[in-house]
């Protein structure tokens, strides 16, 4: 039994999507290559704010400024969820700034698949994951050389060894 891949097109509510890019937020945290999941938040982000399905409210205080400096984020709400993008000149223009963030504000929970929420977002937006790091990957595992191991006491530069034994001759007798 194979499962299709395609999406239907009356999932794509504002609902799902709001879910489908919680869920890829909170794995792109811990991923080893986040870079490809927080674009595909941004993008659907984007075309949620463009299609007016989500809303800009004002900006944060970041929690993680970089280089030690202050840093604000946008706010954005859609379907009872809240996400933060980075800003544009106009945001901080045009939006009201909110100050810190409150740590109390929580999402709601979803249960769903990173897999699942990728390939809704991915037929959302028509944004694809690179090939290219895929085969960097491969290249990787595929180059692997077993290390090489020396039997205990050996060496790897020509050293030369005067006795096995801890006590010279004339000691031992």
């Amino acid at each position: 039994m194979h499962r299709s891949t395609k999406t239907n097109p009356d999932s794509l509510t504002p609902q799902t999507l709001a879910k489908a890019i919680f869920t890829v937020n909170r794995h792109a945290k811990t991923a080893t290559n986040n870079k490809y999941l927080y674009k595909l938040k941004h993008e659907a982000i984007v075309k949620l704010l463009k299609e007016g399905k989500a809303e800009k409210k004002g900006l944060h205080f970041s929690n993680n400024p970089k280089f030690s400096q202050q840093q604000s984020d946008v706010l954005v709400q859609c379907n009872g969820f809240t996400f933060h993008i980075p800003p544009t000149k106009e945001d901080f223009q045009n939006l009201p700034h909110l100050g810190e963030l409150n740590s109390s504000i929580r999402n709601p929970r979803v249960q769903m698949s990173l897999n699942t929420a990728k390939r809704l977002l991915q037929s959302y937006t028509g944004l694809r994951e690179d090939e290219k790091r895929n085969t960097q990957t491969n290249a990787r595992t595929g180059s692997y050389q077993k290390p090489i191991f020396k039997r205990l006491g050996e060496s790897y530069g020509p050293i030369t060894r005067k006795s096995h034994s801890r006590f010279s001759k004339s000691e031992r007798t």
